[in-house]
C-alpha cells in the first residue's frame, strides 16, 4: 500500500523549499509583493511537485536500471498512481494561480505547467534539457512577477534560469559520472550568477526631492541629521546584503562543484546537483534583497539550511 511518505518521496517534497523563493524574488523585483503572494507561491510548489511525480512517471522503464529503489521501480507506487497525482496537481497548481492571480497569472502559470511537461516527456533527455528546465525556473519568477511589471523582473528571471542551467547539466550526469570539464563550466557560471546577484539595484528614495528643496535642507536639524545618518546606514545595508547572501549561495554550491572537478564520480556529482537544488535559496534571497526587501530575503535564504537537513532523509535528485 502506498503510504504518504512514499508520495514524499515521488514528488521530493523537502526540496520544494527551493520553490517560493522563485515567486517571491519575481515579486520583489516587479514590486508586486502583497498577500496573494503566498498564495502564487503555493500554486508553483504544486507544479513544482507535479513536475517531480511527471518526470518519475516518465524514467520509471530507465529507473528500474538504474535506480530501482525510487518509489515506481520499487513498487511503492503504481505507475498510474503517478501520472494521475501529477495531472492532478498540475490542475490544482494552475487552478490556484488563476484564482489568486487572474489572468496575468494564468497567461504565465500556463506554459509554465506545458513547459514543465515537455522537459519531462520530450527535452530532458535531448540537448535542449536545461535550457527547457531553465526556461521552467524562468517563468516560475515571472510568475511571481504577473501582478507588477514584470519587465523588472527579468534580470532575476535570467539569473535564476541560468543557475538551474547549471543543475540541470549536471544532473546528466548523475549516474554515469562526468568528466572535468563540465563541472569547470558550471563553476564558471555559477560564479557568473552570484555576480550578478550581488549588484544591488539602484533606489531612488521616496523623500529624494524633498531633501533637496524642502526645509530640511534650508534648516538643518539634529534629528533631520539622525534622520539621515539612518538613511545611510540602511542604504549600506541594502547593498551590502545581497552580496553577503550571494557569497553564501557561491560558497555552498561552488564547493561543492569544486569537489567534482577534483573527482568527477557519479556520488560526487549527486552531491552537487543535491547542493544546487538546496542552496537555491540563497540566491533567491539575494535576489529578494537586491528587490528592496532585505527582511524577506534573508527569510528566503534561511529555507537553504533547513533543505540540506531535511535533505538527509528524502532525497532531492
Amino acid at each position: 500500500m502506498t503510504t504518504l511518505a512514499d508520495l514524499a518521496e515521488l514528488v521530493r517534497a523537502p526540496a520544494a523549499l527551493s520553490v517560493p523563493g522563485d515567486v517571491i524574488a519575481g515579486a520583489a523585483a516587479a514590486g508586486a509583493l502583497s498577500p496573494r503572494t503566498p498564495a502564487l507561491a503555493g500554486a508553483s510548489v504544486l507544479l513544482y511537485w507535479a513536475g517531480m511525480a511527471a518526470n518519475d512517471w516518465a524514467d520509471r522503464r530507465l529507473d528500474a536500471e538504474e535506480r530501482p529503489e525510487r518509489p515506481i521501480p520499487s513498487g511503492r507506487v503504481t505507475p498510474a498512481a503517478a501520472v494521475g497525482l501529477a495531472a492532478g496537481l498540475t490542475a490544482a497548481g494552475v487552478g490556484l494561480a488563476a484564482a489568486v492571480g487572474g489572468r496575468r497569472a494564468a497567461a504565465l502559470a500556463v506554459p509554465l505547467a506545458a513547459t514543465i511537461w515537455g522537459y519531462d516527456l520530450l527535452a530532458k533527455n535531448t540537448a535542449a534539457g536545461p535550457a527547457v528546465m531553465a526556461a521552467c525556473r524562468g517563468l516560475d519568477v515571472l510568475l511571481g512577477a504577473s501582478g507588477g511589471r514584470m519587465t523588472r523582473a527579468l534580470p532575476a528571471a535570467a539569473t535564476v534560469a541560468a543557475h538551474t542551467w547549471t543543475v540541470t547539466a549536471l544532473s546528466r550526469r548523475e549516474v554515469t559520472g562526468a568528466d572535468a570539464t563540465l563541472p569547470m563550466r558550471t563553476l564558471a557560471g555559477t560564479a557568473l550568477v552570484a555576480a550578478s546577484a550581488a549588484v544591488a539595484v539602484p533606489r531612488r528614495a521616496a523623500l529624494h526631492t524633498a531633501n533637496h528643496t524642502g526645509a530640511t535642507d534650508r534648516a538643518p536639524t539634529v534629528d533631520g541629521a539622525g534622520v539621515r545618518a539612518g538613511r545611510r546606514r540602511s542604504a549600506t545595508i541594502a547593498a551590502v546584503l545581497p552580496a553577503v547572501l550571494a557569497g553564501w549561495y557561491a560558497a555552498r554550491y561552488g564547493a561543492a562543484q569544486a569537489e567534482v572537478v577534483r573527482d568527477p564520480s557519479a556520488g560526487r556529482v549527486r552531491a552537487a546537483v543535491g547542493a544546487g537544488i538546496t542552496g537555491l535559496p540563497a540566491l533567491q534571497g539575494a535576489l529578494t534583497a537586491r528587490g528592496g526587501a532585505g527582511l524577506l530575503g534573508v527569510a528566503v535564504a534561511a529555507a537553504a539550511p533547513l533543505g540540506r537537513r531535511l535533505a538527509r532523509k528524502v532525497s532531492p535528485t
